[in-house]
């Protein structure tokens, strides 16, 4: 069982607080166990009209241990209250032991104040973007993507990416299948990348091209086992291949064929986890052709082989 606590301090935003605490919740599909904690037990103001009341303080995060998880979620004006010491110098010594934290929207503010993010790339809600920057310029702020993986630190834009972060979380713990099932279960996008842009900076006459860009994924990957082109792309989304290029960059972080690329490998990761298909099966029924192609796409962008990871997130084994 991994253990996650989610810290809760006065101003906490409620969706920041249940995103982590309901998708990582204790049922045999998921193995964590989940804390809510405070700096201290006893009734904690949140945001929003909500308050919390927590029976544990930071002694939670002193049980924590290597590959456990701290959320910080985000309060309200996060620029102009620092943290308590307390809780930070918490934090700092639970990252010493291996424990990862990650922050949902403003609790970037938190996070950054340990220092544990100076010279690494962050994000936070994009309305405090400018702010969180000037407060620590140190970190590297993104504000244009949903979700920053540094490893044992990691970061969120607003509240609705938490999930995205939560779910990219339980895809290097448990696998693929495990984070579908929950994204299912939340009824949610079961991947949005975190190169994804948290809002498209276009006007509303341009929607329809986004709606357009929107339908050619999802007609794209009912299609990966057949050849896909900027072209086929550009021809269903009914756009210039330029058009579609800058858009899909945009909307998703990643351009088309990249884009196609990781889907294609989101379904040979299904597919060795949920069946019993040869390498070279799985390579075809994913449009890679060829296990080669297959072993070295996996490699470059996953760093592992197929077989590895079928061995790691195989049920049972």
């Amino acid at each position: 069982m991994r253990r996650v606590a989610v810290v809760v301090r006065e101003g906490a935003k409620p969706l920041d607080v249940g995103i982590p605490a309901q998708v990582f919740a204790t049922r045999a599909s998921m193995p964590y166990e989940v804390r809510v904690c405070g700096v201290a037990p006893g009734l904690i103001p949140g945001g929003d009209g909500l308050s919390y009341s927590v029976d544990q303080g930071l002694e939670a995060l002193e049980a924590l241990r290597a590959d456990d998880l701290v959320f910080l979620p985000g309060t309200r004006k996060p620029d102009r209250e620092r943290p308590p010491e307390v809780l930070l110098d918490a934090l700092i010594a639970a990252h010493e032991r291996g424990v990862r934290l990650a922050a949902i929207s403003t609790g970037a503010f938190a996070l950054a104040a340990t220092g544990l993010l100076d010279g690494k790339r962050a994000t936070t809600h994009w309305h405090y973007a400018r702010a969180f920057a000037a407060q620590f310029p140190e970190v590297r702020v993104d504000e244009s993507v949903l979700f920053v993986d540094e490893g044992s630190v990691l970061t969120s834009a607003g509240a609705a990416s938490g999930i995205d972060l939560c779910l990219h979380i339980l895809r290097a713990d448990l696998g693929m299948s495990a984070a579908n099932h929950a994204a299912r279960r939340l009824v949610a996008a079961p991947y949005r990348s975190g190169g994804q842009g948290q809002y498209v900076r276009r006007s509303v006459p341009e929607a329809q091209t986004g709606e357009r860009l929107a339908g050619t994924r999802e007609w794209a990957l009912h299609r990966l086992h057949e050849p896909l082109t900027i072209a086929r792309l550009a021809a269903h989304a009914r756009v210039s291949e330029r058009t579609l290029s800058r858009r899909f960059t945009e909307e998703t972080g990643y351009t088309p064929m990249q884009w196609v690329m990781r889907a294609r490998l989101d379904l040979a990761r299904e597919l060795l986890e949920n069946s019993e298909l040869g390498i070279d099966a799985v390579a075809t029924a994913v449009g890679l052709g060829t296990g080669v192609n297959l072993r070295l796409h996996f490699r470059r962008i996953l760093g592992t082989t197929p077989s590895e990871y079928r061995r790691t997130f195989t049920r049972g084994e």
